[in-house]
């Protein structure tokens, strides 16, 4: 589903400032892949997503989705491929509009526009039952304005907009981490669902060593702009945070780990 090969990103070259992000990174992904991503401050993850899904250009290299070279497709062209939920639960909406009319964005990205009402009587009720499987209460505030909901609210609605079209491929990135740990625990659950559900092949960049090893069937690390572990399968499903802890500072060659990584 999705081909990354030999792509470098640098930031400020042949300045004092230089940073190579990425470093001829390699992976491929699945149908159906649900891999999580972790890393270190500056290994490269959040970068990775960003020119996957168009916010970069890669220096060299290529991207392949569902066999379209996305290379160097402008990202707004991407819109009808990816689904993206950022870390910050202010961006993936339009705070001003209401709930329904977000998720009538949602529905109509990537596709033709015309001079018919906006919202149809069938459509609202599509959205009020999608809604009402969050739990959340949503299905009742459907004209409310999407800017008084809360981070919780908002980023479960944002993961639900980006899911509305199924798109070829889901990026997360670190979705929760504005998130207290009750609302982020009930946010992935609900991102384990509606992945499940549509069989989403799914990257999820999070510092969270716990989560990165209890959600998806593939572990990916990254460090210093490269991809150091690749761990899927069984030994994913029977891997520890203390294993994984030693395997990072192995591959890193520091002990140097954020609090992020080690939240339980």
């Amino acid at each position: 589903m999705l081909e990354i090969k030999a792509v470098k990103k640098t930031f400020f070259p042949g300045t004092v400032n230089e940073k190579a992000a990425l470093c001829g990174v390699d992976l491929t992904l699945e149908d159906g892949d649900f891999v999580t991503v972790i890393g270190g401050n500056g290994a490269g993850k959040s970068t990775l997503l960003n020119v996957v899904s168009g916010t970069l250009t890669a220096d060299s290299g290529s991207v392949v989705l569902d066999g379209v070279d996305i290379t160097r497709m402008p990202e707004y062209k991407r819109a009808k491929y990816l689904g993206r939920v950022f870390q910050d639960p202010m961006m993936g909406t339009a705070p001003s509009m209401l709930i329904e009319e977000n998720l009538a964005l949602a529905a109509r990205r990537g596709k033709h526009r015309g001079l018919r009402w906006g919202i149809s009587g069938g459509e609202r009720e599509r959205y009020r039952e999608m809604l009402r499987q969050l739990d959340l209460g949503l299905e009742d505030r459907m004209t409310a304005r999407v800017g008084l909901l809360s981070g919780g609210q908002r980023q479960a609605l944002t993961l639900l907009m980006a899911s509305l079209q199924q798109p070829k491929l889901l990026l997360l990135d670190e979705h929760t981490a504005a998130l207290d740990p009750r609302t982020a625990e009930k946010v992935l659950a609900l991102s384990d669902k509606i992945v499940a559900e549509h069989n989403l092949t799914t990257m999820m960049v999070t510092h969270n060593m716990k989560d990165a090893i209890a959600h998806g069937n593939r572990l990916i690390m990254m460090n210093a702009g490269r991809i150091v572990l690749d761990i899927r399968g069984e030994e994913k499903s029977k891997l520890t945070v203390p294993q994984l802890l030693e395997m990072f500072n192995r591959v890193s060659g520091s002990d140097d780990v954020t609090d992020k990584m080690l939240l339980a």
